[in-house]
């Protein structure tokens, strides 16, 4: 018995060991940090060939516009401008209001805008029928939307959020004190 024990012993040390190459171990453990190298390539030629959508190009004029802005919404506010904002699904229709005496334009640029899909933004020239402004408008996605409106000319705007769909006229502008009349 001693003979088989020895010749069994001897027949495994005297097998070829393989080469490391031929082992899965390596392999194994290699897989990871080269998983990883992959994911940086892949990440850095991303964030170098796509564009970054909130950053402008222009930001240094933007930027002086800033307060060109800020007083045309100043001058919208001194009036004591509100603006009655009703969207069905094809039009716009909006009712002007103001504390002060002002002559109403012949036609509003109204910008309606998401806040994060810039691919659904809308813009309308509404002309003035009688006493409100009307044009084509189709009804945007459900949610949050922000309204711009100003007059041709540029000299005012006012700002606003809507809820869309909304059963009722939102009013913007105005400062705090403008609420939805129904």
């Amino acid at each position: 018995m001693k003979e088989k024990q020895m010749t069994v012993t001897t027949m495994i040390s005297k097998q070829p060991a393989n080469p490391w190459y031929r082992e899965p171990w390596p392999w194994l453990l290699m897989a990871g940090p080269f998983i990883v190298i992959i994911a940086g390539l892949v990440t850095a030629w991303l964030a170098v060939t796509s564009s970054d959508g909130l950053v402008t190009e222009d930001y240094y004029k933007k930027g002086l516009a800033a307060g060109e802005t800020i007083a045309k919404s100043q001058q919208a506010e001194s009036l004591g401008i509100t603006a009655g904002i009703m969207l069905t699904r094809e039009a716009m229709q909006i009712r002007l209001n103001a504390t002060r005496q002002f002559d109403q334009p012949p036609a509003l640029n109204v910008t309606l805008s998401h806040p994060t899909r810039a691919g659904m933004d809308q813009q309308a020239l509404l002309k003035r029928n009688g006493d409100v402004y009307r044009g084509e408008m189709l009804l945007p996605a459900s949610g949050h939307w922000l309204v711009l409106v100003e007059d041709e000319a540029k000299t005012w705007r006012i700002m606003g959020s809507v809820m869309l769909p909304a059963a009722q006229e939102t009013v913007i502008g105005g400062g705090d004190s403008a609420k939805p009349q129904s």
